[in-house]
């Protein structure tokens, strides 16, 4: 009897008893129900509203991938939910900053240094034999055809057949076309637009002028239509499956895309005027104080509106006979939606309480951070000057990002632990999206 009842309480240490349908003491029971409720569930098992919270306390691209990391359940919701970090600022050294962290860091693996341009979350870099852009977060890459390998529209233009038809030398040499700069060694791309998975626009040219070239991603040329006049194009953006241009007077133009029937590339057909700008004279002048207005135009979509954003830059002229540079100072914005039934600027006066827009010469764009404990209505813009674009200098040799209220009209800096040496090698600053993929 003695063994039969040692046997049975090793039968109910070991769980044999439960199995055999024989229910443990009460004691027993209840130890086992107190276990299971101080048990934490895995974390795996967040639900998706508490995983958005946290999500939503994370702006930053390095805390995303930490969370992501975890496990593959923590992944998909991030992918799920699709809640966008604030960006990058990226320096063309290979150094980035996150906004709410004023120390700068590294990819591992690769610098990736020596960019040229930035396309939302791709880096751009042009070579000799070829150009490519390359997703820092993801390290996925895209091949783009060389800028010396354009294919001409029409296939046999030449540079001699344009320049003085219908008028004299003189009046030819206003009229610039791809033709008589596309051998040039400073040959560059001012802006690239991923449009889709099938469709890449660039403005590529010299200084402040340059033209429309198109290819399809892994394509051998770009598409170009050799006889349009080069402009001051000032900024792209693909709105609404269109793609807009604007030109420095305030011209804002769609492009006509088609399909070249041997070949199947895009190409532009043509380049139509959508809005006519109503550019104030005075940016032109000098002022009796020696003072002059410097414009930069930029196109961002925000809220289902395509926005034109103008920043003004006043310059001071030196005195005559003074060997001083002309002087960068005070920075103005105003903003204007596209009225497109009425074919007009509209003026805009706020963003939205909670919208900011990330302004750049490569890349801008518009974002919700009131989640993120940010205040909105502002304009967060970088002096991205180019090398062989400057119309001014600065009093201070160091860089970095302001901000722009619209709702008080004033501008502050952004961080003055964040910034960088004003040189030819650091012009490239640049607004870098991450995605959440």
């Amino acid at each position: 009897a003695r063994r039969q009842q040692q046997q049975q309480g090793r039968r109910l240490l070991t769980g044999e008893a439960r199995t055999a349908n024989r229910p443990p003491p009460p004691g027993l029971m209840e130890e086992e129900k107190k276990s299971q409720l101080l048990s934490p569930s895995p974390w795996s098992a967040l639900p998706l509203d508490l995983a958005s919270l946290v999500l939503s306390l994370l702006p930053m691209y390095a805390d995303r991938a930490c969370f992501a990391a975890v496990c593959p359940q923590w992944r998909a919701a991030a992918r799920q939910l699709q809640i966008p970090p604030l960006p990058l600022l990226a320096l063309p050294d290979g150094t980035f900053y996150s906004l709410m962290y004023d120390k700068p860091f590294r990819f591992p693996g690769c610098g990736f240094a020596g960019y040229e341009n930035v396309c939302g979350s791709w880096l751009v870099f042009s070579r000799d034999d070829g150009c490519f852009m390359v997703n820092p977060f993801s390290r996925a890459t895209v091949t783009l055809p060389a800028l010396s390998s354009v294919r001409l529209r029409p296939p046999n233009a030449s540079a001699k057949s344009k320049w003085a038809e219908g008028g004299s030398v003189e009046s030819a040499n206003l009229y610039i076309t791809w033709m008589r700069i596309n051998k040039a060694d400073n040959l560059r791309i001012s802006k690239l637009i991923l449009c889709s998975p099938n469709l890449v626009a660039a403005l590529v040219g010299i200084g402040p002028f340059s033209q429309i070239l198109m290819c399809q991603p892994g394509a051998l040329s770009w598409s170009v239509r050799a006889y349009d006049r080069i402009e001051d194009f000032q900024d792209m953006s693909f709105f609404q499956g269109k793609l807009y241009a604007i030109a420095k007077d305030e011209n804002l133009l769609v492009v006509n895309i088609s399909q070249d029937h041997s070949t199947g590339d895009p190409q532009v057909c043509r380049i139509g005027r959508v809005i006519e700008g109503d550019c104030p004279p005075w940016y032109y002048g000098v002022f009796e104080d020696n003072s002059q207005a410097s414009k930069k135009l930029y196109l961002v979509e925000s809220g289902g509106m395509l926005l034109m954003v103008r920043r003004t830059i006043w310059c001071q002229f030196p005195e005559p006979g003074t060997d001083v540079e002309i002087m960068g100072g005070q920075n103005e914005f105003e903003v204007f939606e596209a009225d497109f039934e009425h074919s007009r600027w509209v003026k805009v006066l706020t963003l939205g309480d909670d919208q900011v827009l990330f302004l750049g010469r490569r890349c801008s764009r518009s974002m919700s951070v009131s989640q993120y404990g940010l205040p909105g209505d502002c304009i967060f813009f970088l002096d991205d000057d180019e090398d062989n674009c400057l119309e001014y200098a600065y009093d201070e040799e160091n860089s970095s990002f302001g901000v722009y209220s619209m709702r008080f009209r004033s501008i502050h800096s952004g961080d003055p632990n964040i910034s960088w040496k004003r040189c030819a090698e650091m012009y490239l600053a640049a607004w870098l999206f991450p995605e959440d993929r």
